[in-house]
């Protein structure tokens, strides 16, 4: 992979790596008010140092080390291939006014996601025995305020976790199969049935659970491999279609407005999620930064040359000015066009309809890890609801609070106006921790260097992680950009930006509840907040914060480490000073 490695940036090859080994007498170091603690898990990752605040990592993996290779492609895969590529091309061709641009489009999207990717494989190679990925990457670049950054991203990945959209997605194309139009109730009923079965199929077994993602995912790939050889057999001119070609013959025809350009970039952000799925499970991965750089490229590859050949097909196959009336059917009218066969069309929405299911179970399967790492940190309430793997040795808190919310989202909102508006809340503050996390990356850089860590295995080029910062900062902009036909020309039929105004206001009411709960509480209460670890019966571990009374704070933390963990005597020497570990990085 050294393809990879040069154009993301060196840093900790085996020569960065196998020459020095360093021995800590020490498992905390410090940096002012900050306490920093020596942590390894059982995924053959080097040892790593965190902020102590961090959920403690777990030394065995409670799910095992399921996650190869083709899991790791396949997890990325599945979340990245489901409804985008076959609905958004119309769109993206609306938006930059003409074929030739929107190709280009479609290319700018797989450096865009490059770029995401080694930012996400830098925070990796630091903390490569954590699972949840944004999670650990913010609680470890902001530190301080202490707790801030996982209360307000506990409650916003918790509360705006659901997956309504694309389960009524799966529903209208179950529907479409057989040409019956359903009812509003109809809709919602196949909805969670169909989000029941995903939820069902993945709560048993977690080898299972990739297994079925992996079967899903190979069949996602072959349906888009069939649409790039159909597409030129169009070009070949073996089909009905009499001029496969008109379409790119002065192919940059047209004109591109700002606010057509935004929406052509938000979709491809939203065909490219999914590139950091598998970064949600890095303690279930032996040698994770490894096969992380490696196979999360692969399958970020296959994805864009795919997506290429398929909008290469649609517009061999369909006119522009057809393709630019059409909402989300792109794929339905190449098939249209290119076999004039209802039967076809019945069975690429059956394959469309497989592709959707399989983006819920990869979705499912990243998610509950992200939001079991929030559980973890301890800010949530029943810190052991969230970190337990019992009975199944599968995630079922996330798992069911994932379904409840999702449930709750198809049944109450109605359609139209208030589930758009629902469906958008999701979207901003997402945009907003995304670039907070990408500026993280330079603070967690300049806390190693003050620490005199040495490097890591992976580091990004300065220009990739300022590029992707730009990238971010335009996702967050331009939102608030009127749709061109003003104000009240969104998706809603109220002032388009009030999903914005809403999504910064959850994120405020974290931080006033934060302020209640760390200082204002603890101050008339007479006490302060601590963590501590607890170690359930699986070995699982998480955080829980407690109200230790200021006259039993000098006892609890003369017997506790600053993660959390009660001293235990060995020989006359307790865990703080016991313990020594080969580091592969320089204290």
């Amino acid at each position: 992979m050294s393809f990879f490695r040069s154009r993301f940036g060196g840093g900790g090859g085996k020569e960065d790596r196998a020459t020095t080994t360093t021995v800590v007498e020490a498992n905390e170091i410090s940096d002012g008010n900050l306490t920093y603690v020596a942590e390894q898990g059982g995924n053959n990752a080097l040892p790593s140092y965190q902020e102590a605040l961090g959920a403690p990592v777990e030394s065995q993996s409670p799910f095992g080390y399921a996650v190869g290779p083709v899991t790791i492609i396949f997890l990325n895969i599945s979340k990245m291939i489901g409804t985008g590529v076959y609905s958004t091309p119309s769109s993206i061709l609306a938006g930059t006014g003409s074929v030739g641009l929107s190709l280009i489009f479609w290319f700018i999207g797989y450096l865009i996601s490059l770029s995401s990717l080694a930012v996400y494989l830098e925070f990796a190679s630091y903390f490569p025995s954590r699972s949840g990925s944004e999670v650990v990457y913010l609680e470890q670049a902001y530190p301080r305020p202490r707790y801030f950054f996982p209360i307000a991203f506990a409650v916003q990945s918790v509360i705006l976790s659901f997956s309504s959209g694309n389960a009524i997605v799966l529903a209208k194309y179950l529907f479409a199969m057989n040409g019956h139009e359903p009812s509003n109730w109809e809709l919602k009923g196949a909805a969670i049935a169909g989000y029941t079965v995903a939820t069902l199929l993945l709560t048993f077994h977690t080898r299972f659970s990739y297994m079925l993602s992996n079967g899903i995912g190979t069949v996602k790939v072959l349906t888009l491999i069939f649409v790039a050889i159909l597409g030129f057999v169009v070009l070949g001119g073996h089909t009905k279609v009499e001029d496969p070609q008109i379409n790119f013959r002065d192919s940059f025809a047209g004109t591109a407005t700002a606010y057509g350009a935004t929406n052509a970039v938000y979709r491809l952000v939203f065909s490219y999620g999914g590139f950091e799925n598998a970064f949600n499970v890095v303690n279930e991965v032996k040698n994770p930064v490894k096969q992380l750089k490696k196979h999360s490229f692969i399958a970020l590859t296959i994805v864009a040359v795919l997506y290429m050949l398929a909008n290469v097909a649609y517009f061999a196959a369909v006119p522009k000015a057809e393709l630019l009336k059409s909402k989300e059917i792109s794929a339905a009218l190449f098939f249209r066009h290119a076999l004039g066969s209802s039967g076809a069309v019945k069975g690429l929405n059956f394959l469309i309809a497989l592709s959707s299911f399989g983006n819920l179970i990869a979705v499912l399967l990243g998610q509950s890890r992200l939001i079991r790492e929030c559980g973890r940190q301890g800010v949530l309430p029943f810190p052991r609801f969230w970190a337990s793997t019992r009975p199944f040795g599968t995630p079922l808190g996330p798992y069911a609070v994932k379904w409840f919310l999702t449930t709750i989202m198809i049944i109450a909102p109605p359609a139209g106006d208030a589930f758009n508006f629902i469906v958008d809340l999701q979207v901003y503050p997402d945009a907003l921790f995304k670039l907070t996390m990408v500026i993280g990356l330079l603070l967690v850089r300049r806390s190693r260097r003050r620490l005199n860590l040495g490097a890591s295995e992976f580091r990004a080029w300065d220009f990739v992680v300022y590029f992707n910062i730009l990238v971010q900062l335009y996702l967050v902009v331009m939102p608030w950009y009127p749709p061109a036909t003003g104000r009240y020309g969104g998706d809603v039929s109220f002032w388009y930006a009030t999903y914005i105004v809403v999504g910064i206001a959850i994120i405020a009411a974290c931080g006033i509840y934060y302020v209640a709960w760390i200082y204002v509480l603890p101050r008339f209460g007479s006490y302060k907040i601590r963590q501590e670890v607890i170690v359930l019966d699986n070995g699982a571990q998480t955080h829980s914060l407690v109200k230790i009374p200021l006259s039993e704070l000098a006892t609890w933390e003369a017997t506790h480490d600053a993660a959390g963990r009660k001293f235990h005597t060995d020989s006359g020497s307790d865990t703080k000073n016991s313990g020594t570990i080969a580091e592969g990085e320089k204290v």
